[in-house]
């Protein structure tokens, strides 16, 4: 069994970007206006005069607004840098779905107003219309197809559907939607009207996609591979931290030299059987010390339930690290800490890394049994050692074992009476987040001192 005290090298903290949320939302707003604006331009406004054209228009409007918004959903997971410090992961996983389902609903407004358009300029029926164009016009069978791989990726990122995929079906799925941009930017080159006759917008369009592709290239492909080349990872050691939960020790070349902090998470890959194609997102649970790297994970079924019995010795592809959920938010001298479940891994790392004096930083450790609280013994001997205070709140509701809501603003309050004045680190299960988070802003927690993980990234 590896030490779990070591010798401490610290990696290097990484580079904080200049970019801000602002100059995101700047950049993302002046490309569409000019996008509308290029469309205005080619007389997009002209000659509105029957419902066929005025059909007609409305569909290229959409088709040009729908086709930006799917590279603006790219560009939001391309795993930059600059936008994870910024704004997280998680949340832009977030955006990235609502801007997809928009995304989606342009395009199929785009082929419905477009093929009703060209009915009622033809004088046909939409039906006939559908063969005509769909027969006659290859790369509209093409868009067709394109759309459909889109139509396929959305019910599939559905709350209902996500529910019954595993997050590696889902993640296999999702890799249909570059076909279907690429189809459709096959489709918008040939018959977009806006690349027909102007060359300044077909060089526009294209450089929005080369853009794109390099950023994706750049952020998303490219670590990955440098990482492994460079830090050549394996499994030293597989540890059972409690019933269902086991601790994987990772070691490899040059990790002082890894950019990570206590917080973050990396998407981990073991290169064995078909593991190099299914990505996990796991925090890491110890703070780094240039000597290895921990993760921890709960056997929820499929791929956790195999990594319970990972191999020493499987190779490892991490990429990262991701996540802005780390000692830079903090702005307050307190803190306290919020943990559901197995929600505690990157609080176990945080409380390792953060260094606030005696009795300044609270754990508030939420768990249906005692034989799920997870580093227990670890937690116990940091906090003591540290002065600083934990409350294990243990039990089941649906047996009247605590409170129906433990985790209210009273039971907060009564755990801890300067919460006001305390930076808050919330860990744990999306509903659990959302409580604590609602149960905070009635103590008027201040929503900027209120800092949390999702563990979804659907």
């Amino acid at each position: 069994m590896m030490g779990r005290s070591v010798a401490v090298s610290r990696p290097p903290v990484p580079r904080r970007s200049s970019v801000r949320a602002g100059d995101v939302g700047v950049v993302i707003l002046v490309n569409g206006l000019v996008i509308v604006g290029m469309w205005v331009r080619h007389g997009g406004l002209a000659g509105l005069s029957t419902p066929g054209t005025i059909s007609n228009a409305t569909g290229q409007l959409m088709a040009l607004v729908g086709t930006y918004l799917a590279l603006v959903q790219l560009v939001l997971m391309a795993r930059s840098p600059w936008l994870d410090q910024v704004f997280g992961l998680p949340r832009l996983a977030i955006w990235h779905r609502w801007v997809g389902f928009a995304c989606l609903w342009l395009l199929v407004g785009h082929a419905i107003f477009t093929t009703v358009g060209y009915a009622l300029i033809d004088g046909t029926s939409i039906a006939n219309e559908v063969v005509s164009l769909l027969t006659k016009y290859p790369f509209v069978l093409m868009a067709t197809a394109g759309l459909a791989l889109l139509v396929l990726v959305a019910i599939t990122s559905m709350r209902i559907a996500l529910r019954r995929l595993s997050y590696e079906t889902w993640y296999y799925l999702h890799l249909y939607a570059y076909l279907g941009i690429a189809l459709g930017f096959a489709h918008q080159l040939v018959i977009g009207t806006d690349f027909i006759d102007d060359r300044i917008a077909t060089g526009y369009w294209i450089a929005l996609y080369a853009i794109t592709a390099a950023l994706l290239v750049a952020f998303r492909f490219g670590p990955p591979i440098a990482m492994a080349f460079r830090h050549r990872m394996r499994v030293a050691d597989v540890v059972a931290e409690a019933p269902g939960v086991v601790s994987i020790y990772v070691t490899g070349r040059e990790l002082d030299r890894l950019p990570v902090r206590a917080g973050q998470f990396f998407l981990w890959r073991f290169l064995v059987g078909d593991g190099w194609w299914r990505p996990h997102p796991f925090s890491v649970s110890s703070a780094p010390n240039g000597k290895w790297l921990r993760l921890t994970v709960k056997d929820r079924g499929d791929d956790t339930r195999w990594l319970q019995g990972i191999a020493v010795g499987t190779p490892v592809l991490a990429e990262g690290p991701y996540g802005a959920f780390t000692g830079a938010l903090r702005s307050r001298p307190r803190i306290l800490l919020i943990a559901g479940g197995i929600g505690i891994t990157p609080l176990r790392a945080l409380i390792e890394e953060l260094a606030p004096p005696p009795g300044s930083l609270t754990l508030i450790y939420r768990a249906s049994r005692w034989d799920d609280v997870v580093f227990r013994t670890e937690i116990d001997a940091l906090m003591k050692a540290r002065g600083w205070k934990v409350h294990y709140v243990i039990g089941r509701r649906d047996q009247h074992e605590v409170a129906s809501a433990p985790l209210d603003a009273a039971h907060l309050r009564a755990l801890v009476p300067d919460v006001a004045k305390r930076d808050v680190f919330v860990s744990g299960p999306d509903s659990m987040i959302e409580a604590v988070r609602s149960a905070l802003l009635q103590l008027k927690v201040p929503a900027r001192q209120i800092h949390s993980e999702r563990f979804s990234f659907r």
